[in-house]
């Protein structure tokens, strides 16, 4: 939805979303939310422990609630986790409360910057590639469907990519 208040981040894991998000929301004055910190704190536990304890589907349901909630906020950038966007009522949510915004970022550049990561539990396990690959396979098209405009990573630190974010933005987002 252009114009809007409202920028919502979505893309695959170790996109950016956190860390470009936080970079966009201090350049345009806004409140910075990552969904899934939300989630933890109200919950009192990981994501990791969430996933263990009541599987994806419970999990999942925290977080269309949680996305429901914070999606009709006025002013916010909103970092989802990968996997929001696998439910069509959440698709739904952010395509008519804020502009979206789909971080791009391939199999190679993942891995890289998720060598150390070793709580996120959808890439959990010995063949990491694959899932990753996997999981873009299912997701990817996702993202694009509901993405006003599309940012590609190039394999850059937050300090190059960030300002490119923005001015991808500054022409095409226009805010309410």
């Amino acid at each position: 939805m252009n114009p809007s208040p409202n920028l919502f981040l979505v893309g695959p894991t170790g996109a950016g979303k956190t860390t470009i998000g936080q970079r966009l929301a201090a350049h345009y004055g806004l409140t910075f939310v990552d969904l899934d910190v939300e989630i933890e704190a109200r919950c009192g536990t990981t994501i990791a422990a969430l996933f263990e304890s009541e599987g994806e589907a419970g999990f999942r349901a925290r977080e269309c609630a949680h996305l429901d909630e914070f999606s009709r906020r006025q002013g916010i950038v909103l970092a989802t986790g990968a996997g929001a966007v696998v439910d069509p009522a959440n698709r739904d949510l952010l395509m008519n409360r804020g502009t979206v915004l789909m971080l791009g970022v391939d199999v190679d550049e993942q891995l890289d910057r998720l060598q150390h990561d070793r709580v996120r539990p959808m890439i959990a396990g010995n063949d990491r590639r694959g899932r990753l690959e996997s999981l873009a396979l299912d997701r990817n098209h996702l993202y694009e469907e509901i993405a006003d405009l599309i940012f590609r990573g190039r394999h850059e630190d937050v300090d190059a990519a960030a300002p490119r974010a923005i001015a991808l933005l500054d022409r095409h987002w226009k805010r309410s």
